[in-house]
């Protein structure tokens, strides 16, 4: 009779580690036994507390610290983890839930750090602390140009309740001569004559079309919110120049790949840039990635900032570009049903 095959038991991966429950107010850690009379502790999340963890972390001789990416409340501990030396994995929640075991007999941060201990925890990426500095500041301007796009759409709002038709005679009421004439408007003006006179040479409608489109009723409330979404709209402009200074002094702080100046290999458009800000954001980031990123078709200086800034140049993490691809959300999903299935997202933190 054939004995059965041994069942091999799992094999201890990380010796020194520690599990970490992240919440708004406390951190809960957790320790092998073996180590600490105290195997679990709570923290609360100021600054000194945090001090704390690190150090009895490191009267343990703890080398690898696993936790949960819970809201942001992850973020100053894992900074000030990973500035002291510290090998952070940030794991997915889902991560530990889908590991079957009896969680519910230990407290979370236990359960992390048992499966941290046998390696079954996977850390998601996370680029270089200098790339996720100015990774936050590309993510701030791209929700600054989001609420402007808002502010524009409450324009045309008030516009419509007033039957002023100019976006159906122009193409967009936030260029030029759409500006122009909606702060005359709001200035009091309100002859269409005087006001398609703002007209620019480059708009196909006639003065005559444009003059039509401006008889409106005028009413008080929508004079009042529209004059409040173009403040909103300035301001945001202002800002998002703002971010367009910072992010530049951030990128001359990057360590430099690519030398050679590289002339673009396509035109660059950008609502927010001029022609020479483009072009000089295009040698920056040539000289960071090593790579011109606009020469990949439809690829533009906006979706090359965003790649730069989210990934980095370190492609490191990712063995192939199919696990890239996986990670970016664009691979083929491999479930098969007759319905719409969830797309996952990235496992970039």
């Amino acid at each position: 009779m054939a004995r059965k095959k041994q069942q091999k038991r799992f094999e201890v991966i990380h010796p020194h580690c520690a599990g970490i429950d992240i919440g708004s107010r406390e951190h809960w850690v957790g320790v092998n036994p073996d180590q600490s009379d105290k195997p679990v502790r709570c923290f609360p999340a100021f600054t000194e507390d945090l001090v704390s963890l690190a150090e009895w972390l490191e009267s343990l001789k703890i080398k690898v610290v696993a936790m949960e990416a819970t809201g942001v409340y992850w973020i100053p501990l894992f900074e000030l983890l990973d500035s002291r030396g510290f090998e952070v994995y940030l794991v997915n929640s889902r991560a530990t839930r889908q590991i079957s075991g009896r969680k519910s007999d230990v407290l979370d941060c236990q359960w992390i750090w048992q499966l941290m201990t046998h390696g079954l925890l996977r850390g998601a990426f996370r680029p270089a602390d200098d790339i996720c500095s100015m990774r936050s500041l590309v993510r701030q301007r791209a929700m600054k140009v989001r609420d402007q796009a808002k502010t524009i759409n409450r324009m045309q709002k008030a516009l419509t309740q007033m039957n002023i038709q100019l976006a159906n005679v122009i193409s967009n009421i936030a260029g030029v001569t759409g500006m122009k004439i909606i702060k005359a408007i709001i200035d009091g003006e309100r002859d269409p004559q005087v006001l398609a006179n703002f007209r620019d040479g480059r708009i196909k409608a006639d003065h005559q079309t444009i003059a039509r489109s401006l008889h409106g009723n005028w009413r008080v409330e929508h004079l009042h919110a529209l004059a409040q979404e173009v403040a909103a709209h300035d301001f945001l402009e202002k800002q998002i120049a703002e971010c367009d200074r910072t992010i530049t002094q951030a990128l001359d702080r990057l360590p430099v790949l690519n030398h050679e100046p590289t002339q673009p290999t396509k035109p660059l458009r950008s609502p927010h840039r001029s022609a020479d800000e483009q072009a000089s954001l295009h040698q920056a980031l040539v000289r960071i990635m090593g790579v011109d990123l606009t020469a990949i078709p439809t690829i533009g200086i906006e979706s090359a900032l965003v790649l730069a800034s989210e990934v980095g140049p370190d492609l490191s993490r990712f063995p192939t570009e199919q696990h890239f691809s996986s990670w970016m959300g664009v691979a083929p999903s491999t479930r098969i049903s007759g319905k719409t299935l969830a797309r996952s997202c990235p496992q970039g933190i």
